[in-house]
């Protein structure tokens, strides 16, 4: 029997341009729910594909509190996800429910 071998999954390897990346962005705050960590989490997928040194560069934080702060196990404050979205090019809409 032939071994198949695969590699873990990763979302940031697709984000390729900014409609991309804001329809993930979009689905994510969707499928959350009230799971703040699940945002901060996606937030830091789409700072890996646009390059986690630059975002820091142009939020300036630091690289590794970005990488705690958006792995979804940090407690980023509102005030870093707004410098994140607005350094990503992203932007919060509201609509109701």
């Amino acid at each position: 029997m032939t071994k198949l071998k695969t590699k873990r999954w990763d979302s940031a390897e697709h984000l390729t341009n900014d409609e991309e990346i804001a329809a993930y962005i979009d689905a994510c705050l969707e499928e959350a729910g009230d799971d703040a960590a699940f945002i901060a989490h996606a937030l830091g997928v789409v700072a890996r594909a646009k390059g986690m040194t630059q975002l820091a560069k142009d939020t300036g934080l630091g690289r590794e509190s970005l990488y705690k702060a958006l792995s979804g196990e940090g407690n980023p404050s509102f005030a870093t996800i707004l410098k994140v979205m607005h350094a990503l090019g992203v932007k919060l809409h509201a609509q109701p429910t």
